[in-house]
């Protein structure tokens, strides 16, 4: 009986999802439309027909207005004092690493050396991130320099990075002009390989290679060749040059004219790995692979990790141009519980997305009363996941590969339209 009634629940679900998006041509997920667990399928009363909800999406200037001008101040003094944090926290943890002994019987402690200076010197790469976006400092220069010298101690291209969030900024969650986590299409080319690899593997072996190819490589293979990039970029592009063999798709992610800025980019990372060549001279290459490259390989995790859970579960869609708008795209961002000594250490960059999303000018400091404002605003629109990371991790890493077209709606979902799953077979639950 338990069975049947999960059945009937998920169908009631399917038919509300059907019926909203007939009302509103390519409208975001109902938050209330999923169920998270076999628990919550069988708690879920069945919608009546006379309470189908309409979520229409507002235009950017009315997600704009919803946020007050005063969220846009700059606070200098809270703005250095979360560079203090990171920076300090950042040196104090790299000193520690150069008097871990290069012992075997010391490689727990480099293990958990690694986790945690990483951890923290992620805080130096949000604000690095936060200058990029105009958002730490009134003085522009100033600003620039801060957000310079960051990413470049990370090995990050940073006016080049600049360049090609901007483009993700501009275009969040479209398929053609988006950058950054855009899905293949079930039926490109991309797709049909992906999915005969799903097949061949099993979702639970496809979930591990994405977990690797995403956390570990996947940060220098989108710097390098721009894998899941846009479709109108072509393949490859790159954050170090964007002459040939770069230059492959309908719309240039770097014009011939920001040459100057991607040569400057670079020679801010040359100057960094001339800096590591010295001191594995001076050192040794060991010490420098341990105290260095432990923590940048922790640093790339928590950035993917952020940015892909940021934008992909199993019923975010993603919209082609024809269907896609700015707020519609916008409001596709899931802010997700990272707990409050992350949220300290990371400035709330997982918690807030949404609000940053809508108004990437907003300081960290007043991104949580943005955020506050917006659910205020749009409660059904503003999306909430309070699975666990660990969790909305694997859900992603192995449920999302490659995207199919809604028959109804025009939405670009990893999973077909909702159909009675099996007992146990979770959901996302949007707050």
């Amino acid at each position: 009986m338990e069975r049947e009634a999960a059945r009937r629940t998920v169908a009631a679900h399917c038919s509300l999802r059907s019926r909203w998006q007939a009302a509103d041509p390519s409208p975001a997920p109902s938050p209330a439309a999923y169920p998270l667990s076999r628990t919550e399928l069988l708690q879920q009363p069945a919608p009546a027909a006379a309470a189908t909800p309409h979520y229409p999406y507002p235009s950017k200037a009315e997600l704009l207005a919803c946020l007050p001008a005063d969220l846009l101040q700059h606070k200098p003094a809270k703005a250095w004092g979360s560079l203090a944090l990171s920076l300090g926290l950042s040196l104090l943890a790299y000193g520690l690493g150069t008097r871990i002994p290069l012992t075997a019987a010391a490689a727990p402690l480099w293990l958990l050396y690694g986790v945690i200076t990483g951890t923290v010197a992620m805080g130096c790469w949000v604000l690095a991130h936060e200058c990029g976006h105009g958002a730490f400092h009134p003085n522009r220069r100033l600003e620039a320099t801060v957000g310079f010298t960051l990413h470049s101690l990370l090995l990050v291209p940073y006016y080049s990075w600049q360049r090609s969030h901007a483009v993700h900024h501009a275009n969040c969650n479209q398929l053609e002009g988006g950058e950054t986590h855009v899905p293949p299409r079930a039926e490109s080319a991309a797709g049909r390989e992906i999915e005969a690899m799903v097949q061949r593997l099993g979702p639970g072996l496809f979930g591990l290679q994405a977990l690797f190819t995403h956390l570990v490589v996947g940060w220098p293979l989108y710097l390098l060749l721009g894998v899941t990039g846009g479709e109108n970029y072509g393949a490859p592009t790159s954050h170090f040059w964007n002459g040939k063999p770069f230059r492959n798709g309908r719309r240039a992610l770097f014009p011939a004219s920001f040459r100057p800025r991607m040569l400057q980019s670079c020679l801010g990372l040359l100057a960094m790995l001339l800096a590591l060549a010295l001191a594995a001279a001076h050192f040794s290459v060991a010490r420098v692979l341990c105290v260095y490259g432990l923590p940048y390989l922790v640093i790339n995790g928590w950035l993917v990790t952020y940015t892909w859970l940021q934008h992909t579960d199993t019923d975010i869609p993603h919209f082609s141009a024809d269907q896609w708008t700015w707020a519609k795209g916008a409001l596709q961002t899931v802010d997700r519980p990272y707990g409050p000594l992350i949220n300290l250490l990371h400035h709330g960059i997982g918690s807030t997305h949404v609000c940053h999303h809508v108004n990437s000018a907003i300081p960290h400091y007043n991104a949580w009363r943005g955020s506050a404002l917006l659910k205020r605003q749009f409660p059904d629109l503003v999306r909430h996941d309070p699975t666990p990371i660990h969790r909305a991790l694997w859900r992603v890493a192995s449920r999302c590969s490659v995207v199919h077209q809604e028959p109804v709606g025009g939405g670009f979902f990893y999973e077909p339209p909702l159909t009675a799953q099996p007992i146990g077979h979770d959901q996302p639950s949007w707050n």
